[in-house]
């Protein structure tokens, strides 16, 4: 593959090495330094002029650091000429701060898709954004994929003739609808209150749960709240297994631990859009890699064909 430079920052260097594998192209070094006022430089160790550059940088803990690194690269790219740059973000964390719901707040989400463009972005490849509008809040075209179909084939190993996908609030509900439509299954809902970051209320599940195997679906898990009072309400309904995925599993503030002791959750599935620390992992946890989808989205791009086929029904 030719006139492509595909560059990482510090957020998630293995993805992107395997990412670069399934391209069959090198992933370039990047250097960053720290001065001693604390602020950071970036230098991209390999020529972009009149190239298609990727860089590839999710953001997660430290999200600030991560932020930084990516537009210092954005600019340190746009600076080499590069004929177009695009940003692949597989986890995009401001993507939560969607509206307006209190008086006096940012929305986040629309803030850092303007400096992204602002630093050099002409595209973005981003994964499962929290919420369908924060595709619009970007000026450059992005093409936004899931996960969904790595999660499809994990979950056709087993017998989905008795299965409910159950989403945690109504705002889920449609991708978890085209969840149980790709595995053939029953999709239902619980209804969401959130009160805090931590603390939040599950009311009631709409949808057929008693006696049946359940596969709770949500965008990303963090503290894992939402999953723990879902949890309680499905038991009340008397669920016959219990399954969790989600794309994104950050897993803050030991949540995984917190998820895998209950004794009726038989796994946890989740995907490498951000890094699982090795301590962190439960033997329940089950991580699929979505580095093929990414690479195959790139070379799309690149090559100017359609990124929308990748949602065909598999």
């Amino acid at each position: 593959m030719r006139d492509i430079a595909v560059f990482s920052g510090s957020a998630h260097p293995e993805l992107a090495a395997e990412i670069c594998a399934h391209l069959g192209v090198p992933l370039l070094p990047t250097q960053v330094d720290r001065f001693a006022n604390d602020c950071l430089q970036v230098q991209l160790q390999a020529n972009c002029r009149e190239r298609d550059v990727f860089i590839i940088q999710p953001l997660v803990k430290p999200v600030q650091e991560h932020l930084v690194e990516l537009l210092l690269m954005l600019d340190a790219a746009r600076g080499a000429s590069a004929a177009r740059i695009s940003v692949v973000m597989p986890h995009y964390a401001y993507a939560r701060s969607d509206k307006k719901d209190a008086p006096r707040i940012s929305i986040g989400g629309r803030l850092v898709a303007d400096l992204m463009v602002t630093a050099g972005a002409d595209r973005v490849l981003a994964m499962t954004l929290h919420s369908p509008q924060v595709h619009g809040f970007f000026s450059v075209p992005v093409d936004h994929l899931h996960a969904l179909h790595e999660l499809a084939r994990h979950f056709r190993q087993y017998d989905l003739s008795n299965a409910t996908v159950v989403s945690p609030d109504l705002g889920n509900a449609k991708e978890a609808a085209h969840f149980a439509r790709l595995l053939g299954a029953r999709v239902a809902s619980g209804t969401k209150q959130r009160y805090a970051d931590d603390r939040v209320e599950i009311t009631s599940v709409i949808g057929d749960i008693a006696g049946r195997d359940v596969i709770v679906l949500d965008d990303e898990i963090a503290r894992g709240s939402t999953v723990l009072e879902l949890l309680d309400r499905l038991r009340e309904l008397k669920p016959r297994t219990i399954r969790v995925a989600c794309t994104h599993g950050l897993f803050a503030d030991k949540a995984i631990d917190r998820i895998g002791s209950q004794e009726d959750v038989l796994e946890i599935v989740c995907t490498n859009t951000v890094p699982v620390a090795v301590e962190e992992r439960s033997e329940k946890l089950k991580i699929l890699s979505i580095a093929p989808a990414m690479a195959e989205a790139m070379r799309r791009i690149h090559n100017g064909e359609s990124v929308s086929s990748l949602f065909e029904p598999v």
